[in-house]
């Protein structure tokens, strides 16, 4: 090592301040439990009456040749959206979710199958916001050339506050089975160390069918909301001591 090397080092010696480390004052993490660890499963919920039924229309064809079936469904198909505007449905909330064209087979057997023709369908996703009218638009869109048509699926618009009120209701109903262990343990709960969340509303279908026959009937198609649940399930971890 030649004298230029040896004063790099020593000038970097010099630099480098001695560190003198405390054991005692080392920042311990804070989710460290000493005392005795509880964990909490709990759930809250709030019920809400739905405000936005969602439901699928379609329209299915058959022609002899797919040309004939694609324009056949096309033509009723847009009679179907035009009464869905008439009805006051904003475009927003009107979604093609599918368009099939398919051929349809004659079977024999010991032969080949032979084409007979061609089926064409076209479905929409329609959200009614307002659920009261939502049984007559459906009867006028049967009228107007829809013979498909499932759901509703009953959701809320804006479920945050009602998320909101499920997750005070959860967090309460899991402080309040801290205590009662701690309690009957002859503990006190000394802190909360993690909270975790999980939500489970998930809007449920209601089964419905309707058929152009269905329309013509005397009786009216009447769309009930009736009341969902929407929860938060939280899982606390406390310390006890």
């Amino acid at each position: 090592m030649n004298n230029t090397q040896m004063a790099v080092l020593a000038g970097m010696a010099i630099a480098i301040p001695a560190v003198a480390v405390d054991a005692q004052n080392i920042a311990e993490p804070v989710n460290v439990i000493r005392g005795t660890r509880l964990d909490v499963v709990a759930r809250g919920s709030s019920k809400q009456v739905p405000d936005v039924a969602v439901i699928s229309a379609g329209v299915v064809t058959q022609a002899p040749d797919a040309a004939t079936a694609m324009a056949q469904n096309a033509s009723r198909m847009t009679r179907v959206i035009a009464a869905l505007r008439k009805a006051g449905v904003a475009d927003k909330d009107m979604a093609t979710s599918s368009i099939s064209l398919s051929p349809q087979y004659r079977y024999a057997q010991n032969e080949m199958p032979v084409i007979t023709g061609y089926q064409a369908s076209n479905n929409l996703t329609i959200r009614f916001r307002d659920i009261g009218k939502s049984g007559a638009i459906l009867d006028v869109l049967v009228k107007e050339g829809a013979n498909q048509i499932n759901g509703p699926t009953m959701t809320v618009d804006k479920p945050d506050a009602a998320l909101d009120a499920a997750r005070v209701s959860a967090i309460k109903a899991a402080q309040t089975r801290a205590s009662l262990y701690a309690t009957a343990l002859g503990l006190k709960v000394k802190r909360v160390v993690s909270i975790n969340e999980s939500q489970d509303y998930a809007p449920q279908p209601m089964p419905m069918m309707m058929s152009a026959r269905d329309a013509s009937a005397e009786a009216k198609t009447e769309v009930l909301p009736g009341e969902t649940s929407i929860g938060v399930t939280v899982s606390v971890v406390f310390e006890l001591e």
